[in-house]
């Protein structure tokens, strides 16, 4: 679990405790005793006559945080800002933190510790490092022990979730795409345009993401980049379809646009 408050702009999961005329109020999965709010006028895009025909006490759903406030124990949301590839991206994230958090369990009942303990021992110096539990237990699995040589996590610790790490995760790949528009008005423009893609390939910072771009038909080019998880996967195709946009329009008279493709 995450012990701060969220950022504006982050994605979050919740269970919907209450619904009023003027809004609901969501319970934050990730972020402990801390609930959002989301006011009508942010609940569909569309004009809404009764509130609870668009959401129910006891529903799950994925919204953005709009505004934070921690002095006041604020938290703003909206659900009509949400994307229904953010929503899949989402709902998959917290189904591997719920799986990750049950592999901390497994290790904290072989160390003789409490949820609570694990928490405060490792998972939080874990998740400020990686960004997800789960992806801490990824690369448990590539790299063992190494994965945490630079973190302040005991050793005893280390042992015992790198053993259930490789006990309980079979390594997977998922994949994320999306359309790349790029036009100029230099001399040899498809050259100019290879030459742009190339480079903004070199924006990928993982070894373990795989990207590839392949012409679909003047001025559009797909990008399919291949991860271990859907994070790293969205990252990646963000920072090639970026790289390539801002260099053909700053440098070299041209226009880019990106659409990401819907699964």
């Amino acid at each position: 679990m995450k012990s701060n408050f969220p950022e504006e702009g982050d994605i979050v999961i919740g269970n919907v405790s209450d619904v009023k005329s003027f809004g609901a109020f969501v319970e934050l999965l990730e972020y402990p005793k801390k609930e959002g709010m989301v006011h009508i006028s942010e609940v569909s895009s569309g004009w809404i006559k009764n509130i609870r025909d668009h959401i129910k006490k006891g529903q799950r759903v994925v919204a953005k945080v709009v505004r934070v406030n921690p002095n006041k124990n604020q938290i703003d949301l909206s659900l009509k800002r949400v994307t229904d590839q953010q929503k899949r991206a989402k709902v998959q994230e917290w189904k591997r933190f719920q799986r990750a958090e049950k592999l901390l369990q497994f290790a904290s009942e072989k160390m003789g510790k409490s949820m609570d303990e694990a928490w405060k021992e490792v998972g939080h110096t874990i998740v400020e490092e990686f960004g997800e539990l789960y992806v801490a237990f990824e690369s448990l699995v590539i790299e063992g022990e190494e994965a945490f040589e630079d973190l302040d996590v005991p050793a005893k610790w280390t042992k015992e979730l790198e053993k259930i790490a490789k006990e309980n995760i079979e390594l997977s790949n998922v994949k994320v795409d999306g359309i790349l528009t790029l036009s100029t008005t230099e001399p040899d423009g498809i050259k100019v345009i290879k030459k742009v893609i190339k480079k903004a390939i070199k924006a990928n910072p993982y070894e373990d993401v795989q990207v590839e771009v392949s012409y679909v038909g003047a001025p559009k080019y797909r990008i399919e980049v291949i991860a271990p998880d859907y994070k790293s996967g969205e990252e990646v195709l963000r920072s090639v379809a970026n790289e390539a946009i801002t260099d053909i329009g700053t440098y070299l008279n041209g226009t880019g646009d990106f659409v990401r493709l819907e699964e």
